[in-house]
């Protein structure tokens, strides 16, 4: 714990000194140096860019909404191939700007930086690249700045994995009334199909009391609402000093004072406890609403993937939780096209969504991922068969969807008022507990506020809405 602290500390120190230089630069200019941070990937991505603005505008940095900016960041994704070929197109682009504006430094971080060959190319293609880092070392930008600063030369500090948590430090966040909140890094499951556990490292969790202390922080700054961030939840705690399980955690979390909702991702099928089902069929703030990752729905494809539980298996749990649970929002996960895939397997994931009955999915195709066990598979599926298949589900998933989106029509519903409706003048979008989307008419000083909400007409994924005063 008192490394951590000193961990801390030093990068405050060095926060203060690039503070100077920033202030120094901005005279020579006569202007603020900006900033701006690209962000590929996921929730613990996003999560991981507001920390990074927040220490650019710790040491004097202005945020832009542009890429043209004094200090660009990429926060990378490495999920898919084609993230790879999408940040090397901008890095195209980007060299353009650099030529335009000598100030200009440019900064890789994420997930693809933990890959070797990634750091090769960019070494030997991509030379005006100032600083590279990865996923394990985010809270050490400003030290990173500084010996750039101090070398003038390219700056690459990549860890292979840590058991380092370093959480104190400045966090710009996306939204004033909602926020992510990390509970745990890395992932112990090894799927075949994911380079995640690869990049990401070894689950680690954070200490339930520095998790409720941000969580108190950040509500007492406004928040309503937090999404704990994990690649695994349900593995939340097990690699503490005092073991403690997510379902105790949530319990913690709920106790907070002013905190409106809890939501949480991502669980996973084969170790989802009964206590976390009593949990969120007890709780008065954790969101009604099951997102759990199926993947597929043939016992032998998700063998193959390396889950660790069968169709069977899910169905049964799906069942147990929407009993215990009247009404709660089911989403998932789908993978199209996964080496081998037939037209039995498919059907076989079309008759779990049928039984289940998701409200929505995230649906993909299946990407060959260098580096994971699936890439080297055969029998990978022509690209004219997934594409049907993709679209027999996708139409599938909208029967589901609309067909439980009628049963709530009528309903007066909690809502979160997120922005103005960019469509219409004089709406505003708010989201239901489920996840879903309301559209009805307010004015944007509510913007951040909970409010009643009639939902009056469903529209397949979302729905239109009446307010209700008083």
């Amino acid at each position: 714990m008192e490394q951590l602290k000193n961990e801390s500390s030093r990068q405050y120190e060095y926060m203060e000194e690039m503070k100077k230089w920033v202030q120094k630069k901005s005279g020579e200019l006569g202007r603020k140096l900006t900033c701006h941070v690209t962000t590929f990937g996921c929730q613990m991505n996003e999560k991981d860019s507001e920390k990074l603005l927040g220490i650019l505008e710790t040491i004097g940095y202005e945020e832009v909404e542009t890429e043209e900016a004094d200090f660009l960041i990429f926060n990378t994704c490495t999920v898919r191939e084609n993230a790879n070929t999408k940040l090397y197109g901008h890095l195209g682009q980007v060299k353009k700007m650099k030529e335009r504006n000598p100030q200009m430094m440019i900064g890789l971080c994420g997930c693809m930086m933990q890959e070797e060959h990634v750091i090769e190319k960019i070494r030997s293609s991509y030379k005006f690249v100032d600083i590279i880092f990865g996923t394990h070392n985010i809270f050490k930008l400003a030290e990173l700045l500084k010996a750039r600063v101090d070398s003038k030369g390219m700056i690459v500090d990549i860890w292979k994995d840590t058991d380092q948590i370093v959480e104190d430090l400045p966090s710009d966040r996306k939204f004033s009334f909602k926020c992510g909140v990390n509970i745990m890094y890395g992932c112990n499951n090894f799927c075949s199909y994911c380079i995640v556990p690869y990049v990401r490292g070894r689950e680690r969790s954070r200490k339930p009391e520095d998790i409720i202390k941000e969580v108190k922080q950040v509500v007492s700054e406004g928040v309503k609402e937090v999404m704990l961030l994990g690649q695994n939840v349900n593995s939340y705690g097990k690699t503490l000093e005092e073991p403690m399980s997510f379902a105790e955690l949530l319990r913690e979390v709920e106790k907070v004072e002013g905190l409106e909702r809890i939501r949480f991702m991502t669980p996973h099928p084969k170790d989802l406890s009964d206590d976390l089902i009593e949990v969120m069929a007890t709780s008065k703030k954790v969101c009604k609403h099951m997102h759990l990752p199926m993947q597929s729905g043939s016992s032998r494809l998700l063998k193959l993937m390396n889950r660790h539980y069968t169709k069977e298996q899910y169905v049964a749990l799906a069942k147990k939780i929407q009993e215990r649970i009247p009404g709660v929002s089911f989403t998932t996960d789908i993978i199209v096209g996964f080496p081998g895939e037939t037209e039995e397997d498919f059907k076989e994931t079309l008759d779990v969504v049928r039984e289940v009955g998701f409200d929505s999915a995230y649906t993909y195709v299946y990407s060959k991922r260098s580096g994971t066990p699936a890439a080297s598979m055969e029998d990978q599926v022509d690209k004219d068969v997934i594409k049907d298949r993709f679209d027999r589900l996708l139409a599938l998933l909208k029967e589901t969807s609309a067909k439980n989106c009628k049963k709530k029509v009528g309903d007066i519903e909690r809502v979160l008022i997120e922005e103005e409706n960019t469509h219409e003048e004089g709406m505003l979008t708010g989201r239901l507990e489920n996840n879903l989307l309301v559209h009805f008419k307010g004015c944007k000083e509510q913007i951040g506020t909970m409010a009643d909400v009639k939902l009056v007409e469903e529209k397949g994924f979302y729905y239109m809405g009446e307010q209700i005063h008083g």
